[in-house]
């Protein structure tokens, strides 16, 4: 099917169009949790208001509740994407009109209907998480539609809430159509990523829905078999499991996985949280099978006053701009976004970096005294008058690439254990403005979404969304 002749559907053509031609976002669909279990009205989808020009700019303008407890939304994905935007026949294509909100405790999925009212979305139906567990799968994650039109999310556990790495599917009409790997499935699961190009899909791993549901624990590592390190390769087209390539001590929890947005490109990257390291995967050339190597370390600080002689940066969002340039990550105990430029795939430069809170500011009791990438402990980071608790988590990058969102809340069982004073006041989203030319970053003064005054109490924003798709939920396919 020759572009030109093809009708289209959602999303844009390439990721350089979304860039060119996609509009400036102003509405974030915000995943909320509510940090007090037994509040009924349980976790919500927020609509932010994010037009410099609306008389409700940087306000929750909508809250869709899920009028129930013990969920955990987490992250969040689309009923179709640019995968899906070229179709055979006109009046076919697919509409991005749900939000699909998978729960990490609950196991239930839900499915918000955006498309009728984009500044008041409702719920459409929800998926209980009896539906998982028939089929021995747990701990719902990362959302990707699929070229066919269905809809994949990865899980983490089986019916016991033991480790397990697989993917379920759904048809178009929500309705289950089964488990999606053929033959063996990964020790570990969570995000994941594919290029039908090269018949490949690459999936990351975080650990058991038993461990980490409960909180981090140090002896959770001494099991590689429930604590991921691993990131695994999948033959896209026969749904099967070819290659894992374990990253060791130093790889522990690699999380976020991207491949580079071009769908000509057989390369990506994947942020390991514990050691705040990035590693790059890449084909080779001799073989069908892929390499890894470190690309970018965030050495630990060495530090007093923390229960522990060093911390670790703990990189627990990566993104990728659209026009594979950029590479973003936050390190959420150490408190910094950084913006490397990786037009050198294996040599990426570090850019920019901008500060928002983090366990080592210059006034806590925390005393660095030994630090290989700074003279001095950072300062706390105010924006009108309210300061910044926590540290930054959860990233999303207009379509254009200048403006940079960063919410605050990881997982609410660990904010809870790493940054209490933060769930006590509330998460918060800032805005970075990005220098798209020469790189580079710079705080935005002027935007705050604040979830302090909620209606029912403080509350905990993390992944962000745009009514016609981001950096980190479209995927696409080489239409030649």
């Amino acid at each position: 099917m020759s572009q030109h002749k093809c009708y289209c559907g959602p999303g844009y053509a390439t990721p350089l169009d979304a860039v060119r031609d996609g509009p400036r976002e102003k509405l974030l669909y915000v995943v909320t949790v509510q940090p007090k279990l037994d509040e009924p009205h349980g976790d919500y989808l927020s609509t932010v208001d994010v037009d410099p020009d609306s008389p409700t700019f940087c306000q929750v303008i909508h809250r869709t509740f899920t009028n129930s407890t013990g969920n955990e939304m987490h992250h969040s994905g689309w009923n179709t994407c640019s995968s899906c935007h070229f179709v055979e026949e006109k009046g076919k294509a697919p509409q991005r009109d749900r939000l699909i909100l998978p729960c990490l405790n609950s196991d239930r999925i839900f499915i918000v209907d955006v498309g009728s009212d984009p500044r008041s979305p409702k719920m459409a139906k929800v998926i209980e998480g009896d539906v998982l567990k028939r089929a021995n799968v747990t701990a719902p994650h990362t959302t990707h539609c699929l070229p066919n039109g269905n809809v994949m999310i990865s899980t983490m556990g089986d019916a016991e809430g033991n480790a397990k790495g697989e993917f379920i599917e759904f048809d178009k009409n929500f309705e289950f159509v089964g488990t999606w790997t053929t033959g063996e499935t990964a020790l570990c699961g969570y995000d994941y990523w594919y290029q039908p190009l090269f018949n490949v899909m690459v999936a990351s791993e975080w650990g058991a829905p038993k461990l980490f549901r409960r909180g981090w624990r140090d002896s959770d590592l001494d099991d590689p078999t429930q604590y991921g390190r691993r990131i695994n390769f999948y033959k896209w087209n026969e749904r099967e499991l070819f290659q894992t390539i374990d990253l060791g001590d130093e790889g522990v929890c690699p999380l976020e996985i991207r491949f580079l947005h071009n769908p000509k490109e057989n390369q990506g990257y994947v942020g390991s949280t514990l050691y705040s390291k990035v590693y790059r995967f890449y084909k080779d050339e001799k073989s069908d099978k892929y390499i890894t190597e470190t690309v970018i370390d965030c050495p630990a600080k060495k530090v007093t006053g923390a229960g522990s002689e060093y911390i670790n940066g703990m990189m627990t969002d990566i993104l990728i701009s659209l026009d594979d340039r950029f590479i973003y990550f936050s390190n959420w105990m150490h408190g910094d976004v950084r913006q490397y430029d990786i037009t050198d795939r294996s040599n990426p430069k570090l850019t920019g970096q901008v500060w928002l809170g983090g366990a080592i500011l210059s006034d806590s009791p925390v005393k660095v005294i030994e630090d290989k990438e700074l003279t001095k402990q950072p300062d706390p980071t105010f924006i009108k008058g309210r300061r910044l608790l926590g540290g930054p988590q959860m990233l999303q990058l207009s379509l254009d690439g200048k403006r940079l969102y960063v919410s605050s809340s990881l997982f609410s069982p660990w904010d809870k254990q790493f940054y209490p004073e933060m769930v006590k006041a509330g998460g918060t989203i800032v805005q970075i403005d990005i220098d798209t030319v020469n790189g580079g970053m710079t705080l935005n003064e002027n935007f705050l979404v604040d979830f302090a005054n909620e209606p029912y109490g403080p509350s905990l924003p993390h992944e962000m969304r745009y009514p016609g798709g981001d950096c980190t939920s479209d995927i696409w396919i080489v239409n030649e």
